[in-house]
């Protein structure tokens, strides 16, 4: 059964997951314990708006993965990498939706990169890519957040994209989802600036969960990011940018200098 997990804050300053019901006045029921289990209903139970959504999981780590869109390695001047490139953002740069993006004072140059994001939900290593789905929690939003000048100047991508508040994630987790063919899109400040479909990976999910588990077990919560297509632009103090995804939702986060 397709469901919507959420990790939010109550009224009353408690933490809980929970589960999103309804569309037209969609409430929020809060579960028992972790969502990588069977879901037990608590019996408590919220209206939306009267909670605050936080980042869906809290990750062990974010396996990202560079160039797995061909416009998007054109427009930065790269070749396409023949297997997936991979790199980590730390669990601190994770925040959820209606958080703010920090920009660092020593980079001059912050952009989006609107992606799909896949949540681990069954420990996974050495996995078939015939496989890779058995081992999916669900799917949600996300955006890298890149200081591109910084990338340009490290060579490798550990400053520029490990910032706190570089990882937006959510808003929350849709658990039933056909990755193959989902539309993605950047908008800032209202006009959208990136708008790319999943179908034109490089390296499909099930490939991508299949390589990085060659190289290091995945764990349940762990949150795979799986490129961004073309269009990628800056991001500045004072802007509003929304990443939406096919079939799961929006996440927003406003940008506030550091």
């Amino acid at each position: 059964m397709a469901v919507r997990i959420a990790r939010f804050a109550t009224p009353a300053g408690g933490l809980s997951w929970g589960v999103i019901e309804g569309d037209d006045a969609p409430t929020v029921a809060a579960i028992e314990g972790h969502p990588f289990a069977s879901i037990r209903f608590s019996g408590d139970r919220w209206a939306l708006p009267d909670v605050r959504l936080l980042s869906p999981v809290l990750p062990s780590k974010v396996v990202a993965v560079g160039r797995n869109y061909a416009e998007h390695a054109r427009e930065l001047g790269n070749e396409v990498p023949e297997t997936p490139l991979l790199f980590l953002k730390p669990s601190t740069s994770v925040i959820g939706t209606g958080d703010v993006i920090r920009l660092p004072a020593d980079s001059q140059q912050v952009e989006h990169e609107a992606e799909l994001a896949v949540v681990i939900g069954v420990p996974a290593k050495d996995v078939d890519r015939d496989k890779a789905f058995d081992h999916v929690l669900g799917y949600t939003a996300a955006n890298d957040v890149t200081a591109r000048d910084q990338q340009r100047a490290d060579v490798q991508f550990t400053r520029a994209k490990g910032y706190d508040s570089f990882c937006p994630l959510g808003p929350w987790i849709e658990t039933v989802l056909d990755p193959a063919d989902l539309r993605v899109t950047a908008t800032v400040n209202g006009a959208i600036k990136q708008d790319g479909r999943t179908s034109q990976m490089v390296h499909d999910v099930a490939g991508l969960i299949a390589f990085a588990s060659s190289i290091m077990t995945l764990l349940p919560g762990d949150v795979i990011l799986t490129g961004t297509p073309a269009g990628v632009g800056p991001l500045k103090d004072g802007d509003t940018i929304s990443i939406e995804v096919e079939g799961i939702g929006t996440l927003t986060n406003e940008v506030r200098a550091k």
